[in-house]
């Protein structure tokens, strides 16, 4: 729909334009995982596996340091042995043990890799619903939210926040297991070899997570800063990408880089605070690894000097040591992750969670019975509750009639036509259709209705025959190509190489603007449908082939209720119903020789235009 209007919302599509409440107020930090865990737990028996297999994992990659430390006795004790001369060392035990701890080692890493398979696929799974999720959603989301967003902020989310949100799930979730089972299982097989030894390494468990959650509270505003930042200057690329001609034509180079250097830097602080909270937790967790690592030596020599443990179990101690601090060091890492994943994930959740329009609740309109008679019944009706755009609409349409909406810019001729759509709900007064209140059927029923043809077309990259199709998917080719003779498109195509197969390419610049009206009008006619809505359809085409499209407009309009907002009063001079409206009334109403004999504000616009021309 066209955003010249002066009375639209205000979309947030120019090059530098923002938004500030875009993506509203998050939620907190909790709330978001929990909707997270949700996601992934929804997956029950693969995660059930995922737990299963990382407790396998854990559980013999555990046992491989105690069992180590069985061949670092013997061997001492071969030693001593060998010393006192009263035996040797026994070889043979020594290899058993390193075949068995080869053994666990091996099967840790087997159930390591099918973890990370399972998670994988369940983290694959959950982005894959979210995406489908959103793009589904967008389908029952107002139009209003869209005409209020810049389009670079909503792709934001459902592209790099859900990315964020899939990478950060599938290292932290398996992290996350992993580190708190070797916790424990460590701590558990510690306490059975030395509590006292046990109790040493494990005091550093409360001073870690006591810096690790003081680090988490200061730093989540700057991951969720970042994320917010990511999504506003996707927004300004998009907007400055798609709007490259008009930034160079008016000499805003200088402008719009100053703007995304704001937003850039904005990003690179909060990204660089955000990375140096992280980034703070890993020498600090080495440190403390290193002086647990100082004191299992110390005190645990002090015991073997007393016989009290055995020389293999300082060895088994001191690689524990390492393997405790070292899932206290991923914990401060997942913590990082969990940050920019919750981040990522209260975007896409306030996405989901926006305010709905329901496109199936309501009656089915049976549209091979619609007449097309149209009654607008003091209808009233603004974008803002404080900003009333139509006043009092009133008008009834007979089938078949062709009606033109014309008028100064910012008179609510698209917001009609829009109100017509259904895309906005009135908020006084009706709008009926064959007498029936189009409230009371179903948004995709009724809409199937009308074709329109708007001043901004778009097409897609796909095929010329594709695009349109789009009319009406289940079109043969033939029918699509007697549409394109009824548009006077069909000569333009054939000159194309390879014709119908011609492939317009993502940004539809391998035509021209009026080719690309012309394709949208074939479009419309092949979609044939009662009601025909034409928003300044003519707008970019020269006047002969703007001759052309009107004597097959007249064609396609026999029969059908046709609604036409055009600027230019010589194509609308054959309507059956002229309504001149200014500031959201009809000011006057009539066909062309009724209004010209009036002499009022039609006839004073429309000589106007013969007087210029």
């Amino acid at each position: 729909m066209s955003m010249s209007k002066e009375n639209e919302p205000k979309k947030a599509v120019g090059p530098g334009s923002r938004q500030q409440n875009v993506g509203g107020k998050p939620k907190n930090f909790m709330s978001s995982i929990w909707r997270i865990g949700r996601e992934i737990f929804s997956h029950k028996w693969k995660m059930i596996l995922v737990l299963l297999t990382t407790v396998l994992s854990v559980i013999f990659s555990i046992l491989g340091p105690k069992t180590l430390g069985g061949a670092t006795t013997e061997l001492f004790n071969g030693i001593v042995r060998q010393t006192q001369g009263t035996g040797s060392i026994d070889y043979t035990a020594i290899g058993r043990i390193l075949l068995f701890v080869l053994f666990l080692y091996v099967v840790s890493s087997i159930f390591g890799a099918l973890q990370g398979f399972i998670m994988t696929n369940v983290t694959e799974t959950v982005t894959y619903d979210l995406r489908k999720n959103m793009i589904a959603k967008i389908d029952r989301m107002p139009m209003s939210y869209f005409e209020s967003r810049p389009y670079g902020e909503v792709l934001s989310r459902i592209n790099n926040d859900v990315d964020t949100l899939g990478q950060s799930l599938s290292q932290g979730v398996t992290q996350l297991l992993t580190s708190v089972l070797t916790m424990v299982g460590i701590a558990g097989i510690m306490l059975s070899m030395n509590w006292v030894l046990a109790i040493v390494v494990m005091m550093i468990v409360p001073i870690s997570f006591a810096v690790i959650r003081f680090i988490m509270n200061r730093s989540q505003r700057y991951f969720r800063s970042q994320q917010k930042s990511v999504g506003v200057i996707n927004g300004q690329v998009e907007e400055v990408y798609s709007g490259h001609q008009i930034v160079k034509a008016y000499n805003q180079e200088e402008r719009t880089l100053a703007e995304f250097l704001i937003e850039n830097e904005k990003l690179k602080e909060s990204a660089w605070k955000s990375q140096f909270f992280s980034g703070v937790l890993f020498p600090f967790m080495r440190f403390l690894g290193s002086l647990g690592y100082v004191a299992v030596v110390l005190v645990g020599a002090y015991m073997v000097m007393i016989g009290a443990m055995n020389v293999g179990d300082i060895q088994a101690f001191t690689q524990y040591v390492n393997r405790f601090t070292q899932p206290i060091s991923q914990l401060a890492q997942i913590v990082s992750m969990m940050q920019t994943m919750a981040a990522a994930g209260e975007r896409v959740f306030e996405f989901l969670d926006e305010d709905e329009e329901s496109q199936t609740e309501g009656d089915i309109l049976d549209v091979s019975q619609v007449k097309g008679e149209i009654q607008f019944d003091h209808v009233a009706f603004g974008y803002n509750p404080d900003q009333t755009i139509i006043n009092d609409f009133s008008a009834r349409v007979k089938p078949g009639q062709k009606v033109a909406l014309v008028g100064p810019t910012g008179a609510g001729k698209t917001t009609v036509v829009k109100l017509l759509m259904r895309f906005y709900d009135v908020d006084n007064g009706s709008i009926l259709v064959d007498n029936q209140p189009t409230n009371q059927f179903s948004r995709q029923s009724y809409q199937q209705a009308m074709a329109m043809v708007l001043q901004d077309t778009w097409l897609f990259k796909g095929s010329i025959l594709e695009n349109i199709r789009y009319g009406r998917l289940d079109a043969t080719d033939e029918e699509v190509i007697e549409a394109a003779k009824a548009a006077r498109v069909h000569h333009f195509i054939k000159q194309l190489p390879g014709a119908y197969k011609f492939e317009i390419n993502e940004e539809a610049s391998n035509v021209s603007q009026g080719q690309k009206q012309l394709l949208t009008i074939a479009r419309a006619i092949l979609a044939d449908r009662p009601i025909l809505i034409l928003d300044e359809a003519t707008s970019s085409v020269d006047t002969r082939t703007e001759i052309l499209i009107q004597e097959a407009m007249d064609e396609l309009m026999k029969g059908r209720t046709s609604f036409v907002i055009a600027h230019r009063l010589s194509t609308i001079k054959d309507a059956d119903l002229i309504l001149y409206m200014e500031q959201g009334d009809i000011v006057e109403q009539g066909n062309h020789e009724m209004l010209i004999a009036k002499d009022g504000r039609y006839a004073n616009l429309y000589n106007s235009q013969f007087a210029t021309t």
